[in-house]
């Protein structure tokens, strides 16, 4: 079936569909505080979700396309579930934040479908998915729309891949007792396989196509594949509520690596980002002989999880997807805060631990999801420890930097 048909059938209007700031109904909200963070972005009292403009960017999106997108929400007159919050209109229509960024998804669906050169069709395809991803942002569970965003990025993802220098090969991996796990592993364009890979855990507004430019502009001219599934309850793993077993799906990645023939499995390194650096830190105790190195990009491994006076200066939209994702839609926040002290890899008694796996932490100043402690904490719980803080001006040259320096590393340690 053609990709515009497909949108035709998905987004066909049949009942009110709940507006995605309603789905998760905690009950002690406070107000949502004014953020400013390199990987999430900036919050405004206007807005529900965080507006993340550097991480739009890096992935390859025009900024002037985003601030067109934003305006087109911001003037609409619809009605609103809440007055206060421009991305809160109900139903798939003008300014609804899922219709209003599918509605620039197609615009590049269509100009790729028209495309005769195939290597310009694949950028097309590819600007379609990231912004078919935008529009399913943060990825809350049971958010009908989002998820048909979703499923109309995964397929622009995939043909984008049929037209691009860079092989893209997808995995399918049994589950005992539930649904497989679906993955990616991204080729580079010289070299032969088996490749030595990184397996990337992403944060968990994010799906696992997100992090295409990582691979292509930073693993791939190493010669480093890398090898990506969505975190437990987003994307193709919707079916998996997250555990305090964070590691449990990428685990199962691991351990089964000799059923994906792409890649060297005696040369793994993991790269965990925010929530991901939780997945990451822990398969470092439970799979050192598996694993070479371990990085992390402003993790999340304790005191966001266990610190009340932290957790208030959190945006509402994250702790919804903290609360999505473990499947506490209606929970108190006291409720919440004694559930997430659990997630923490202090409190489970592996961090402060010593692990013989190197490990690589990076941090922001004054970032509010995950301070320095944090990133020292992962260090010093390693004898090949290292702590690399990033500079926050200039923004998107610290980011890229440090991207660099941690791909360089992790190529270091899988050699």
């Amino acid at each position: 079936m053609a990709p515009t048909n497909l949108s035709e059938k998905l987004f066909k209007p049949r009942f009110k569909y709940p507006e995605t700031s309603t789905l998760v109904a905690r009950s002690d909200r406070h107000s949502s505080p004014t953020v400013h963070s390199a990987l999430e972005g900036d919050s405004a009292p206007c807005w529900y979700r965080i507006i993340n403009r550097l991480m739009w960017l890096w992935r390859g999106i025009d900024p002037l396309e985003v601030e067109e997108v934003l305006s087109r929400i911001a003037v609409s007159t619809a009605e609103r579930t809440d007055a206060q919050l421009l991305d809160t209109v109900v139903g798939y229509r003008g300014g609804n934040w899922i219709y209003e960024w599918s509605n620039q998804a197609m615009f590049w669906q269509k100009k790729a479908q028209e495309e005769p050169h195939a290597e310009k069709a694949s950028e097309y395809w590819l600007k379609a998915a990231n912004f078919y991803s935008i529009a399913g942002y943060p990825h809350i569970k049971g958010d009908a729309l989002a998820e048909q965003a979703e499923v109309l990025g995964n397929k622009a993802f995939e043909q984008s891949a049929e037209g691009s220098s860079y092989k893209l090969k997808e995995f399918s991996l049994p589950v005992e007792g539930t649904k497989p796990i679906v993955g990616f592993v991204h080729l580079p364009n010289q070299g032969e396989a088996p490749f030595p890979a990184v397996l990337v855990c992403g944060g968990l507004d994010a799906l696992q196509s997100d992090y295409h430019r990582l691979f292509r502009s930073y693993l791939a001219p190493l010669g480093i594949a890398m090898i990506t599934i969505d975190m437990p309850s987003v994307g193709f793993s919707a079916h998996a509520k997250l555990t305090q077993d964070t590691s449990a799906l990428h685990q199962q990645v691991l351990t089964r690596l000799d059923k994906i023939p792409w890649v060297n499995a005696t040369r793994i390194a993991v790269f965990g980002i925010r929530f991901g650096g939780n997945v990451a830190v822990r398969l470092a105790y439970l799979e050192p002989r598996r694993i070479k190195a371990v990085a992390c990009l402003g993790p999340i491994v304790h005191q966001m999880l266990t610190d009340s006076a932290c957790q208030k200066r959190i945006p509402d939209m994250y702790m919804d997807v903290l609360a999505s994702r473990i499947g506490m839609h209606y929970a108190s926040d006291a409720a919440l805060k004694v559930e997430l002290n659990r997630y923490s890899l202090k409190m489970q008694g592996l961090l402060g631990r010593r692990t013989p796996v190197p490990m690589l932490s990076c941090y922001w100043d004054n970032d509010p999801f995950s301070p320095k402690e944090e990133s020292r904490l992962i260090a010093d719980s390693s004898p090949d420890g290292k702590v690399i803080a990033i500079p926050s001006k200039p923004l998107y040259g610290g980011y890229d930097k440090a991207l660099k320096d941690i791909c360089q590393w992790l190529k270091l340690k899988i050699e």
